[in-house]
């Protein structure tokens, strides 16, 4: 009953950003708006951690079974993504290695600022 109760919680805040998906003009994907909601669910308090987080860590631990059909998808359309197969390589790989890098300086700084604010204080 108790994951029940946390999947119907994470469920009610992407169904929150679907509809703001539909009321806001924005080019903004409606799963972005339940992320940013759930965020400030947990920021506020609104949500607590222990709300959500057994489903949460279930969900993350099966996200790659969740690719299994879109790579079937890639398989399907091969004969149209075979004369760009390396540019489409090359794009992956560099846009990969980019956000791995960008991630990393943020992560970096953030731990780095951290550690500035614990000694000032």
């Amino acid at each position: 009953m108790k994951y029940f109760r946390q999947f119907f919680l994470i469920l009610a805040i992407s169904f929150a950003g679907e509809i703001l998906h539909m009321v806001l003009p924005l080019p903004v994907p409606a799963s972005i708006y339940g992320l940013v909601l759930m965020l400030l669910a947990l920021v506020t308090g609104i949500v607590k951690i222990e709300q959500v987080k057994d489903t949460a860590v279930f969900l993350i631990e099966i996200m790659p079974v969740m690719f299994i059909p879109a790579a079937v998808g890639l398989l399907d359309s091969w004969s149209v993504l075979r004369p760009t197969i390396v540019p489409v390589i090359v794009i992956t790989v560099l846009t990969t290695i980019i956000v791995m890098v960008v991630t990393g300086r943020v992560t970096q700084n953030v731990i780095r600022k951290g550690r500035e604010k614990e000694e000032n204080e």
